[in-house]
């Protein structure tokens, strides 16, 4: 049984990932550190506005971070959220072993017979 909080968590970090250019955000993070969110604008046909925007999602849904240094707004990556969605693929990815052990075993005894 999944928890609450966790799971309330695990929704709202897959809505936030849902869209492709927030998604490429947090692969840029993940590829460079801590950015400028002026830097991160530069990768996409979109106005700084607009990508401020993705960013407020994903910091809603504590994915990254913002500090400010002086006037510069630096933006982070929060693997340790990533994590949930790791744990939650885990979890199917042994459900399906367990099936595709006993088609296995299924199988077996088939071919057996």
């Amino acid at each position: 049984m999944v928890e609450r909080d966790t799971d309330f968590d695990l929704t709202a970090i897959l809505k936030a990932a849902a869209d492709p250019t927030r998604r490429s955000i947090l692969t840029l993070l993940a590829q460079h550190g801590p950015t400028r969110v002026t830097d991160l604008a530069r990768h996409f046909d979109t106005s700084l506005n607009s990508v401020s925007k993705h960013i407020k999602v994903l910091e809603q849904a504590r994915l990254v971070s913002r500090r400010t240094e002086w006037r510069e707004h630096l933006i982070e990556l929060q693997t340790e959220r990533l994590a949930l969605i790791d744990r939650w693929f885990a979890k199917l990815r042994s459900i399906w072993a367990l099936r595709l052990e006993q088609l296995d075993t299924l199988m077996k005894e088939t071919n057996d017979d």
